[in-house]
């Protein structure tokens, strides 16, 4: 595939811009694809040149990449015919001649190409170092995936917290009436993929208890028919919207009352820093990511996994207390400002490729 052409050298400074190679074995939805995406426009803004090589399973992202004039090579990361992504690879550093290459997912990692160009793996999560043995180093979404890092042999001077970010430009509510809400009912929304991780079972267990409230799940996944059919055996097929994969969701989270965040297993989890960024009230399940970061009663309302009488409860109390809704809202809405800005990743990410670049 022919690439958008590279923007030219730094005028003001006379010297070419540093350039940044992202390589993606995504998915065709979900949050490290999202992490990913969001990542690339963010740093469109600074004052570095980039390439993307990743597949064409996702139209948006290709087009949001393509908009920026970012040089793009599409490959299929198959782990069967590797050949055809490593002519790919080879053509695209030829052409591109990187500073940087970071490889954002363990099957990215796996056709890491050492070189001339520092490589760098991405961890959303806890995943295995053999899948990155070919890069230099490494970057974790928080402080836990860092220290998982490090205790498979990964000495600190090569790892780096880079956290990720959100910021939405004010957008309009989605109009309840486009998806048959009631305007005066409350209204929770869970942004998640639909597989059993994500405890939307338990979601809708507290929702039965609920009277009125309603339900939006944006997200595709295996478990879209199970989870139906959990819904009309509870009685809720009314009261539950299935949105599928979005790409709104500042107008999803406009629209909510409260976002309902009830994952048993999240390494991190970028709904919360949306919630944050969106001014939502955020109730979250206490699984790893969570629990790191929502400070109970001051950001968000922290229950415990699988407790469905305890998401109940948190649920009930946001509905009737604006005061508690308010104070969430500001606590998530400081705790955004103090971590989870894009200037805050630019410039942790400009930080880190700057010291990469010095050591040897």
């Amino acid at each position: 595939m022919t690439p958008t052409p590279t923007p030219p050298a730094d005028s003001a400074s006379g010297h070419a811009p540093l350039k940044v190679m992202h390589v993606m074995a995504c998915a065709a939805q979900g949050g490290a694809e999202n992490i990913f995406l969001e990542s690339v426009l963010a740093l469109s803004e600074a004052p570095i040149t980039q390439c993307v090589v990743t597949r064409s399973n996702n139209s948006f992202r290709l087009e949001q990449i393509r908009a920026r004039n970012i040089p793009l090579y599409i490959a299929s990361f198959d782990r069967f015919a590797r050949w055809t992504t490593n002519r790919t690879l080879r053509s695209a550093i030829e052409k591109f001649d990187p500073d940087i290459i970071q490889y954002w997912s363990g099957r990215a990692g796996t056709f890491a190409r050492q070189g001339r160009a520092r490589t760098v793996g991405w961890y959303g999560g806890y995943y295995k170092l053999k899948r990155f043995r070919r890069c230099d180093f490494h970057v974790g979404l928080t402080a836990d995936i860092i220290a998982h890092i490090q205790a498979q042999g990964v000495s600190p001077e090569c790892t780096q917290l880079i956290h990720t970010y959100a910021e939405f430009k004010p957008a309009l509510p989605t109009p309840r009436a486009s998806l048959d809400t009631p305007e005066d009912a409350p209204l929770l929304l869970a942004l998640a993929r639909l597989h059993k991780k994500k405890g939307l079972d338990i979601a809708l267990h507290a929702l039965a208890k609920i009277p009125r409230a309603y339900l939006w799940i944006a997200g595709e996944g295996p478990l879209k028919e199970v989870l139906t059919r959990l819904a009309a055996s509870l009685g809720l097929t009314d009261r539950v919207k299935f949105l599928g994969w979005r790409n709104d969701r500042g107008a999803l989270l406009a629209a909510a009352d409260i976002c309902v965040f009830p994952s048993r297993y999240e390494p991190f989890g970028t709904v919360m820093v949306d919630a944050w960024a969106a001014q939502t009230p955020l109730v979250a399940c206490a699984a790893a990511g969570p629990k790191a970061y929502v400070e109970n009663e001051k950001n968000g309302l922290l229950v415990d996994i699988d407790d469905v009488e305890g998401l109940t409860r948190a649920i009930t109390r946001l509905i009737h207390d604006e005061d508690l809704k308010a104070r969430l809202i500001k606590g998530g809405q400081d705790f955004h400002h103090s971590r989870f800005t894009k200037r805050a990743f630019i410039n942790e990410s400009l930080d880190f490729y700057q010291r990469i670049l010095m050591r040897r």
